[in-house]
């Protein structure tokens, strides 16, 4: 009986053990993170200027004696998803990887001759490392979210989450030890929870697939999933065939299925979402690239609040797949437009977890 007294005891020590940054943090921990003070912080650098930056900026406008005080019902703070607080490099975007598994890799599906031919052509780009290094073709951005819509279309919600999911457990390519449903950077996942704690409303606005981002990180990260902003498929009823919202009824014998592309959340388009959605100027807004330029200026010009906004730099190329020539440009685009650059390589203590590296 006392052995298995000692047993029981050691395995709960263990299930609640604090993670060692030895592995990739699995989700159920990482959902865990709690940062309410800057002692809080254990995943960025000692002396980080960004993470300094980040806290004064938090003391100082929840202080209702400062001047710079910031009202609860106005802290909103807006990210970027991809590359700012998720790998986006391994060897590219989760929802553009997600796609090419749907179109090249899964057995029970069967694409269209056009999807299939394009698919082909964005895989042979980003194996040829075209991503990283800005080289590829003027609009495939465009281009892959109509075929990643088209390939998913017919599907129900449900069925997509389920897909989805399943996808996370897949390993990424070019990191030892973590899945993609782990590709969380753990220092920005602190950034997240420490505002949440100082009543900071947090959205994530992206250009990714929005049903796709909210499964990603909208549960593991407190995020509601109408704080989740992001490019909308189409959704229409079953039975609705061609015939326009406008002119179609739901009948009892529907059910939703996904559709085509609406509109690619990029560039300005994040501003107008922020907008129509959120109805109020974000104080705070962090991205780490060119497409979140607009949402970054937005955040922090003609602000009746102080504002910062926040750029992630890609410099890490141990513990990440970062690009140097792709950090120095993001660095210079950084200092012209005001953002506070964070170094992934010096103000990251770990990114993933210590034992997640580039594969040899």
């Amino acid at each position: 009986m006392r052995k298995k007294i000692l047993a029981a005891i050691t395995a709960g020590l263990i299930a609640f053990a604090p993670f060692t940054a030895v592995d990739a943090m699995p989700r159920d921990q990482i959902a865990k993170i709690q940062v309410k003070k800057a002692k809080d912080f254990k995943y960025w650098t000692k002396g980080s200027v960004a993470n300094q930056k980040l806290v004064e900026y938090v003391t100082d406008v929840t202080n209702k004696k400062s001047k710079n005080f910031i009202p609860v019902e106005d802290r909103y703070a807006v990210f970027d998803m991809d590359g700012t607080f998720i790998g986006e490099s391994m060897p590219c975007y989760f929802e553009w990887m997600l796609y090419l598994e749907r179109a090249l890799h899964d057995p029970d599906y069967t694409p269209s001759a056009e999807d299939l031919e394009y698919a082909k052509m964005v895989d042979a780009e980003i194996k040829a490392g075209h991503f990283m290094t800005g080289k590829f073709p003027k609009g495939i951005d465009l281009g892959e979210a109509k075929s990643q819509q088209s390939v998913f279309a017919g599907m129900t919600p449900k069925d997509y989450e389920a897909y989805v999911r399943k996808f996370m457990n897949k390993p990424v390519e070019g990191l030892t030890n973590l899945k993609w449903g782990e590709a969380f950077y753990l220092p920005m996942v602190e950034v997240i929870k420490y505002l949440q704690a100082n009543d900071f409303k947090v959205y994530i606005v992206t250009g990714s697939d929005r049903p796709a981002m909210r499964v990603m990180g909208s549960e593991l990260l407190k995020i509601p999933y109408d704080n989740v902003i992001g490019t909308n498929p189409q959704i229409i009823a079953a039975h609705q065939g061609d015939v326009s919202a406008d002119n179609y009824a739901y009948r009892h014998d529907d059910y939703l299925i996904r559709g085509g592309l609406t509109q690619k959340n990029l560039k300005m388009n994040k501003v107008v979402a922020i907008e129509h959605e959120i109805g109020k100027q974000p104080v705070l807004a962090f991205g780490n690239s060119g497409g979140d330029t607009s949402m970054l200026n937005y955040a922090i010009t003609g602000n009746k609040y102080k504002s910062l906004a926040f750029f992630v730099i890609c410099d890490d190329t141990e513990r990440e797949l970062g690009n140097i020539d792709k950090a120095n440009g993001c660095i210079k685009l950084a200092e012209k437009n005001g953002w506070i650059k964070i170094s992934m390589r010096d103000d990251f203590k770990t990114i993933y977890g210590d034992n997640v590296k580039r594969s040899k």
